[in-house]
C-alpha cells in the first residue's frame, strides 16, 4: 500500500482515539532490557593486553566500561543495573528479552557455562529489582549449542525454569519446561493486562532442530488459543520475545525466521490484532520498530525493538559500522488498555565514558543519559499504532526525521548520513514484515531513488548549460 493510501487509512482509526488512555487504570511504567551478552573473560583479557574473547580476534582498546569490538564486561552491566534502579527503582514490571552469553564459538561455552551466565544475570536483576515481577524470554545465545532450541523438554529449559521460578507461576512452569514459552497476567490489581512470552528461537533460520516442523513445540497453536481466550476474558496482551519476524534494517534481505514461520506469525497477528496492545523484542541490538498491516493495508499493530546493552560490533557480512552504544528503555503505558503512552531510551556514550574513567573514583559509575523521548523526538501523542505509522511516514518522507531515527538506531554510535540506499533499507524493514512485500518495497523504493538521482543529475547538467560560460 502506498504512503498516501496508508495515511488515508489512518483516518479510519480516529474514532479509536476518542477514548483517552489512563482514564481507568492509570499510568504505569516498566523497563525493557535486552541483549546483555556478558563476556566473563573481558577483564582478564584487557589486563593482559589480549583481545577480548567475544572480539573474534579483533584487536582494539579495551576500556574499563567496555569496547565496541566486544561484548559487555561485568562493570558495564552493573552500571546499567545501577542506572535503572536510580531512574525507576519500582517499575510495575521488567521485560528481559534475552541473549545473555558472549559471541564466542560453542566449544568455548557448554551447558554449564551457559547456565552459569544466565544465573549470574538473573541474580543481578533480582538484586536490582527485589520483589518485582520480571517477564524473561530466552535469546538464541541462551542455549548450547547456540541457536539449536528444541520444541520439547530439555535440561537447559528445566534449569532456567528453576532460576526464574520466583517470576513464574505454577501454571507457567510446565509450559516453560516443555518449550520455554508461557503467559501470565500482569500483577496490578484489577488489571486486564496479560504478558505472552514466546520462544521465537524455535523459528530461527539457523535452528536445525525445528527446520522440518510445522509448529515447533505447538507454540503457534498455543499462542492462538491464548489470544482467543484473552479476547473472551476482555484482556489486552503484550507479546514479548527475542528474535523478531521480518528483516534486519542494517542488512538488506536478512530475515531471521524461516519463511513459513514468518507467514504463520504474521497471520496470527493479523487475526488477533485487536487483543494485542504491542509487541516487544530484541536481538538486533538496535533501536527500531516494525509495523503490521491488515490484508487491506490498514495499520493494525506495532512491534518495538529495544537497543542492546552490549556494544558489540556485529561480524555479519555486509553490515557497515554495526556497533551500538549501550541502551536501556523505560516504557510508559496505560494500565487498563496497555496502550503505550511514551518511552524514554537511555544510553551510555561508551567512548566518552572510557575516556573519562580515570577522573572518577573507583566505585563511581559512568553517566547514562536520556537519549530521547518518543513523543518529543517524533512529535506524536503516544506510542499507539496510529502514532507509529505517523513516525514511519515522517521517516520515509522527511530527511531530518530519517536522520534522527538513524542516529537513535545505534544509540548515537553511528552518526553518518543516512541517504538513498540506507533510507530504503530502514524504511522497508519497518514497513514490511512479509517476505514478498519487503522484496517489492526494496525494488520499488530503490528504483524510485535511482530515478530521483538521475533527474537531479539531468537538472544539474541543464542548469550548467544555462549558466554563462566562463572565459579561460
Amino acid at each position: 500500500m502506498q504512503p498516501l493510501a496508508r495515511s488515508v487509512a489512518l483516518l479510519l482509526l480516529c474514532p479509536l482515539a476518542a477514548a483517552l488512555p489512563g482514564a481507568r487504570g492509570g499510568r504505569g511504567r516498566f523497563w525493557h532490557l535486552t541483549d546483555l551478552h556478558w563476556d566473563p573473560g573481558y577483564e582478564a583479557a584487557a589486563a593482559a593486553g589480549r583481545p577480548c574473547p567475544s572480539g573474534s580476534g579483533r584487536a582494539g582498546p579495551a576500556g574499563p566500561w567496555g569496547s565496541h569490538l566486544c561484548d559487555a564486561p561485568w562493570a558495564l552491566l552493573r552500571s546499567a543495573a545501577r542506572t535503572m534502579r536510580d531512574i525507576l527503582h519500582t517499575p510495575d514490571f521488567v521485560l528481559w528479552t534475552g541473549d545473555d552469553t558472549p559471541h564466542v564459538p560453542n566449544e568455548q561455552l557448554g551447558e554449564e557455562k551457559v547456565l552459569h551466565i544466565i544465573a549470574n544475570l538473573t541474580s543481578l536483576i533480582k538484586e536490582t529489582f527485589p520483589g518485582t515481577k520480571v517477564y524473561a524470554a530466552m535469546g538464541n545465545h541462551d542455549f548450547h549449542p547456540k541457536n539449536q532450541f528444541p520444541g520439547k523438554q530439555h535440561r537447559i529449559y528445566n534449569q532456567t525454569a528453576e532460576l526464574w521460578r520466583p517470576w513464574l507461576s505454577d501454571a507457567s512452569l510446565p509450559l516453560f519446561r516443555a518449550g520455554a514459552f508461557y503467559s501470565e497476567k500482569l500483577p496490578s490489581p484489577g488489571t486486564r493486562g496479560r504478558i505472552v512470552v514466546l520462544n521465537t528461537n524455535l523459528y530461527y533460520d539457523q535452528n536445525d532442530e525445528t527446520a522440518a516442523e510445522e509448529d515447533p513445540g505447538g507454540q503457534f497453536q498455543w499462542l492462538e488459543e491464548t489470544l482467543t481466550n484473552a479476547s473472551r476474558a476482555n484482556e489486552m496482551v503484550y507479546i514479548v520475545g527475542h528474535i523478531p519476524p521480518g528483516f534486519f534494517e542494517k542488512k538488506r534481505g536478512r530475515a531471521w525466521f524461516r519463511r513459513g514461520f514468518n507467514e504463520r506469525y504474521l497471520s496470527i497477528v493479523q487475526e488477533h490484532h485487536r487483543v494485542i496492545a504491542a509487541q516487544f523484542f530484541g536481538h538486533h541490538h538496535t533501536d527500531s520498530f516494525r509495523m503490521f498491516y491488515s490484508h487491506t493495508g490498514s495499520p493494525i499493530n506495532v512491534m518495538f525493538l529495544a537497543p542492546g546493552v552490549t556494544p558489540w560490533k556485529t561480524t555479519l557480512p555486509g553490515v557497515h559500522n554495526g556497533a551500538n552504544n549501550p541502551g536501556i528503555r523505560v516504557v510508559d503505558y496505560d494500565r487498563d488498555t496497555l496502550q503505550v503512552l511514551d518511552m524514554v531510551t537511555y544510553y551510555l556514550n561508551l567512548t566518552r565514558a572510557n575516556r573519562m574513567a580515570s577522573q572518577w573514583e573507583a566505585e563511581e559509575f559512568p553517566l547514562w543519559e536520556a537519549e530521547y523521548r518518543l513523543t518529543e523526538a517524533f512529535q506524536v501523542p503516544d506510542g499507539s499504532v496510529r502514532s507509529m505509522q505517523m513516525v514511519l511516514e515522517r521517516i520515509s518522507g522527511d530527511p531530518h526525521s530519517l536522520q534522527s531515527y538513524y542516529e537513535f538506531n545505534s544509540a548515537k554510535y553511528d552518526l553518518a548520513r543516512c541517504e538513498r540506499e540506507c533510507r530504503v533499507d530502514h524504511v522497508c524493514a519497518i514497513r514490511e514484515v512479509d517476505f514478498t512485500k519487503y522484496d517489492e518495497c526494496v525494488k520499488t523504493s530503490s528504483a524510485a531513488s535511482a530515478a530521483t538521482s538521475v533527474w537531479l543529475l539531468v537538472f544539474c547538467v541543464f542548469l550548467g548549460l544555462l549558466s554563462p560560460q566562463r572565459v579561460p
